[in-house]
């Protein structure tokens, strides 16, 4: 069974076996073809392949190449260009951006660190408008360092691309020379904008001097209606010889400047002028210096002011630099040390000057002199004023102040205080003296301060008025010492003034004087004092013996007045009687004169001629007397014309001719020639000038001149008569208008003593007065003042 089955299984397998080895020679044959067909293809792909190795290989080679170009071509300009592939795709950057003044070609999109910050922010909103949707832009703008940079962004193949692009080359100088061109022109423009808004004129000219710009202010000072029509018109602002100097100045190619007066809209003004010469010609500028000018004129005014006033002062002045030389002394300076002032005038030192001052011993004498002279140049050094006292070998005490200037150096006063201690010493012994004079004075006298109480009073008004001393020593209120006084004279009305008087109720400090006559029969003159600290003075005077004698002599005055109208109205009276009666006498002596009665021998010539002026004289004084009696009973009367002053001179001195050739006297007559005529009655003025001329006259010697003048002092005409006399004495100066005073003084000359009394009487009838100077031995001069415009109408009529 095992074999059979063996065989059996065998059998299969050999089959098997066949088969497989059909298979296998099928499977054979089959690789064999396709192993065939393989390499066949093999071979023709890889001819292909090779063939498409070297097109890619040759493809590279391109794109290399290409890629070198566009590197090259990246390289060849200062630029970067920035790439994306999304919207959401991080940028790829191509080239340098070190041109941004950016290291690193990332840092192009950092727009703010390369780029100005309006242009910064216009370049991300353009940045995200290309990224979204796809808005293409160019800009060309200046980088932070400088160069210009071209921006450009659009989309390329479904990529946002923007390149960054330096300018360089001509367009770049022509971009450089726009953008200075434009800064220039904003320049100029915001430079003219200025000039045109200024208030002092500015102009421009050309080559030639031509004006071809002018503000507004310039157009105002040469009075034209705007900058174009003084341009036009060429209106110069400056006058000739300024313009041919400005001219002389421009044909050099100088600058011009000056300062000139000049005219500006009608007024003059002081102008600083300055003309530069420009590229484009030349440009000038005028400034109103005319403040300035009035300014420090005025500082020179006070200046010198301030010198004058220090020059006046009694106080020394001397003014020390910062290197300690004099460089200002007032005259009280030298004045006070008495030194040359050739060696002033050459500016030593402090130091100098105390040296002389030590050498000619007018400073202190010390036994240290070199630490005093320091101390005294401490001054220099010190922030504060400081003062001392230099007691001098000659006697005198200066006071120093000694104060630092702001600018440094020193001032020092010097003030010489001798006089002052002096008067001080004596004050004080004279407020002793007082004292003890006011205690001596048998017045009694009290002073109260401005609190209404007793400051002073002496043992006289304890004792006037009964009270204890004590009291008035407590300072009592006036009050008070009302009250103690009052038992003596109760009235009210006078004590009331005086405290009035003493507190200050009356409205203004006023003496007040009055009389009073106590219960005891003591009569006393009571006198207020406004002292100038506010306090008040009292005086209480015992008058009782001058009223007793006073009273004496009033009765006695009243009984010689009636003796005097008793003796007046006799002589008025026998002046009417005597009047007549020499007429008669004047009338025959003349009469037998003219010899119509009969021949006179010579000597009866003389008699007659002798009776004729006795009784002219007496005539006269005799009219004298009745102008007097006139006036004084208010009859006389004036007829007020104009009255030529010289003819009336004139007429009064042909009186007197005889008088002057037989006292061999010469008249001399000075009229100014603005006196004028002259309102008065002319046979008064007549008679005024006739009595002057005839006292002038009297007292003359021979040989010498009597004068007479008249001119016009402001609203007054003045006749003065003036002679070379012996002159009035003072203690008869005011006598000699007094009615029968006559003096003769030494000159033989006496008269009734009426001239001068009735010249008064006349002139002051007129509304005017006379003035009189004399000086014994140097002659007299007697001036009559009228009004140029003639006595008042009411006083005329009277």
């Amino acid at each position: 069974m095992p074999a059979l089955a063996q065989h059996a299984w065998l059998t299969p397998v050999k089959s098997d076996i066949v088969n497989a080895a059909g298979a296998l020679s099928l499977i054979f044959a089959g690789l064999t073809v396709f192993a065939a067909t393989t390499s066949f293809v093999y071979v023709r792909e890889r001819a292909r392949w090779q063939k498409r190795e070297a097109k890619l290989a040759g493809d590279l080679e391109a794109a290399r190449s290409h890629q070198e170009r566009l590197s090259m071509l990246l390289a060849s300009d200062p630029q970067v260009v920035v790439s994306w592939s999304g919207r959401d795709a991080q940028p790829v950057f191509e080239g340098d951006s070190g041109f941004l003044g950016a290291p690193g070609s990332t840092l192009a999109l950092a727009y703010g660190s390369w780029a100005p910050p309006a242009d910064a922010k216009r370049l991300e909103i353009a940045t995200d408008a290309l990224k979204e949707r796809g808005e293409a832009f160019g800009f060309t703008l200046r980088s932070k360092s400088g160069p210009f940079i071209d921006v450009e962004g659009r989309p390329v193949a479904g990529r946002a691309v923007i390149r960054f692009r330096e300018v360089t080359g001509e367009r770049a100088k022509a971009m450089t020379l726009r953008s200075e061109l434009e800064r220039a022109t904003a320049q100029q423009a915001a430079f003219t904008s200025l000039l045109g808004g200024l208030a002092h004129p500015a102009w421009m000219r050309d080559t030639d001097g031509r004006l071809t710009w002018v503000n507004p202010a310039y157009a105002r000072a040469v009075e034209a209606a705007d900058p174009a029509s003084c341009v036009a018109s060429g209106l110069e602002l400056l006058d000739r010889n300024d313009r041919d100097t400005a001219l002389r100045a421009r044909r050099e190619g100088n600058s011009f400047s000056l300062r000139t007066p000049a005219v500006m809209a009608g007024q003059r003004r002081m102008l600083d002028v300055v003309e530069l010469p420009t590229p484009s010609g030349f440009a000038g500028f005028a400034t109103d210096m005319s403040e300035l000018e009035a300014v420090r004129a005025d500082l020179q005014r006070q200046m010198d002011a301030h010198v004058r006033t220090l020059d006046r002062l009694k106080t020394a002045v001397a003014v020390f630099d910062g290197s300690q030389r004099l460089v200002y002394r007032n005259s009280g300076f030298e004045t006070l040390w008495s030194l040359d002032p050739g060696f002033l005038d050459g500016l030593p030192t402090d130091g100098e000057i105390l040296d002389r001052l030590r050498s000619e011993r007018r400073l202190p004498e010390l036994g240290d002199y070199r630490s005093w002279k320091g101390a005294v140049h401490a001054a220099y050094t010190a922030t504060r004023a400081s003062e001392d006292w230099w007691y001098l070998p000659d006697g005198r005490t200066i006071h120093v102040v000694s104060s630092p200037n702001p600018q440094g150096g020193v001032t020092y006063l010097y003030d010489d205080v001798t006089e002052r201690f002096t008067l001080e010493s004596r004050f004080n012994a004279l407020m002793r003296t007082q004292r003890e004079t006011l205690d001596s004075l048998r017045e009694g006298v009290a002073v109260f301060g401005s609190d209404g109480k007793l400051k002073l009073s002496n043992p006289a008004f304890a004792q006037s008025w009964r009270i204890d001393a004590g009291l008035l020593a407590s300072a009592p209120h006036v009050e008070q010492v009302v009250t103690l006084c009052r038992p003596l004279f109760p009235q009210e009305d006078v004590w009331r003034e005086l405290v009035s008087a003493v507190t200050g109720v009356r409205d203004a400090r006023e003496e007040y004087r009055s009389r009073i006559e106590r219960r005891d029969g003591t009569v006393l003159d009571i006198a207020t004092a406004p002292l100038p600290d506010g306090a008040t003075l009292i005086s209480f005077a015992d008058v009782t013996a001058s009223v007793n004698v006073e009273r004496a002599l009033t009765e006695k005055n009243d009984a010689l007045e009636k003796v005097s109208r008793l003796r007046e109205d006799f002589v008025h009276h026998v002046s009417y009687e005597l009047r007549s009666p020499l007429t008669n006498i004047i009338g025959f002596a003349q009469l037998l004169g003219t010899e119509t009665v009969g021949a006179l021998n010579e000597k009866q010539r003389d008699y007659t001629g002798h009776i004729v002026r006795s009784s002219g004289a007496l005539l006269a004084i005799i009219n004298d007397i009745l102008d007097l009696a006139s006036i004084d009973n208010g009859a006389l009367t004036l007829d007020v014309q104009d009255i030529d002053v010289a003819e009336t001179i004139a007429e009064a001195a042909a009186g007197l001719q005889d008088r002057l050739t037989d006292g061999r006297l010469a008249l001399k007559v000075e009229i100014d020639p603005r006196t004028g005529p002259l309102r008065a009655d002319g046979k008064r003025l007549r008679q005024v000038l006739f009595n002057l001329l005839s006292n002038a006259i009297g007292v003359s010697a021979p040989g010498q001149t009597v004068v007479v003048s008249a001119g016009r002092g402001g609203n007054d005409v003045r006749i003065a008569v003036s002679d070379k006399g012996p002159g009035i004495p003072a203690e008869i100066r005011e006598k000699v208008f007094e009615r029968f005073e006559s003096h003769a003084l030494g000159s033989g000359h006496r008269g009734v003593g009426l001239g001068l009394s009735i010249v008064r009487s006349i002139v002051e009838l007129h509304g005017g007065h006379v003035e009189l100077e004399s000086s014994p031995g140097e002659g007299t001069c007697v001036t009559a003042v009228f009004p140029a415009r003639g006595v008042p109408l009411s006083d005329a009529a009277e």
